[in-house]
């Protein structure tokens, strides 16, 4: 067999993403009005969070009592969550959204005959770059937060090489995790035909990791901390590169790096998981012709 027919055998998959990527930028460039108008609604809802939270530590000196998350570590632990979800939503939510469509229309059956993995191609085949406004918006919210907590005169912040360099792992692992999350609900499309409530369970279910995990840990929220840590893990999301960036507490707690150890083994399930769901739904697919 010859080198060029290995080769269309076995896609460059990061050339394929480099194409699926080009094509939405040259997409948004057309309509540049709407382009502009998502991305400034998206940063000035964030912009209003930020007004919010500022207004709340006028009353407040932390998030929970005795938890480290004060002000500024807040706010690296809101940046942290923006970063997150603006990769999530450029990257995945509009192809997920479009799973159920697809299927009504025929398109996955096309999709499937395509000589390269159907899950990489549903999950990437189109980029919403108004979205990634929001990452360089939590990019500066952290840069500037740390360094308030590096020249407030009692306990500086100081930067961790660990930290630098695990925080954007986490970053990655925080993605994978709600990806896996995003991909098994549009999933649950082949079975239930039109799933148009993809966003709302998405939103019900990742608004817990929007909040310091420390407030879920006492009276009835306790079922609600096991539940999403350690069976839809989305409180490791956020929680674990923003506490190993921010250090809310000093000394660290006992449990910060288990529970980071227990992040990787959970993003490597939740792929795994996703991976095995998505299967067993093609397998249940009947083309829209049959």
């Amino acid at each position: 067999m010859s080198v060029e027919k290995v080769k269309s055998d076995h896609p460059n998959y990061w050339r394929v993403f480099l194409t699926f990527a080009r094509n939405s930028l040259v997409r948004d460039m057309m309509f540049r009005t709407n382009f502009l108008l998502e991305a400034v609604s998206s940063l000035s809802w964030s912009l209003m969070n930020v007004g919010f939270y500022w207004i709340v530590f006028e009353h407040a000196s932390s998030i929970g009592a005795q938890t480290g998350w004060g002000k500024y570590e807040f706010f690296v632990f809101m940046g942290t969550t923006w970063i997150i979800n603006s990769l999530v939503q450029a990257f995945f939510m509009p192809n997920s959204e479009e799973f159920s469509e697809m299927i009504r229309t025929g398109g996955l059956d096309f999709a499937m005959l395509k000589p390269i993995d159907t899950q990489f191609l549903i999950s990437f085949r189109k980029v919403s770059w108004s979205s990634l406004s929001n990452l360089l918006l939590g990019i500066v919210l952290v840069v500037l937060s740390l360094n308030q907590l590096a020249t407030r005169a009692e306990n500086p912040w100081r930067l961790e090489p660990a930290s630098l360099l695990l925080y954007p792992l986490y970053i990655a692992c925080g993605a994978a995790i709600l990806y896996s999350l995003m991909i098994c609900l549009a999933a649950t499309s082949v079975w239930l035909g039109r799933n148009q409530t993809l966003y709302d369970f998405w939103f019900y279910i990742t608004n817990f990791s929007r909040y310091p995990m420390e407030i879920y840990a006492r009276g009835w929220g306790i079922p609600l901390w096991l539940i999403f840590t350690f069976v839809i893990p989305v409180l490791v999301v956020v929680n674990v590169p923003a506490r190993l960036l921010a250090q809310p507490l000093t000394p660290r707690a006992s449990w910060e790096w288990p529970l980071a150890l227990f992040t990787l083994f959970a993003t490597v399930a939740c792929l795994l998981a996703s991976r095995w769901v998505f299967q067993k739904a093609l397998l249940s697919y009947r083309s829209a012709s049959s």
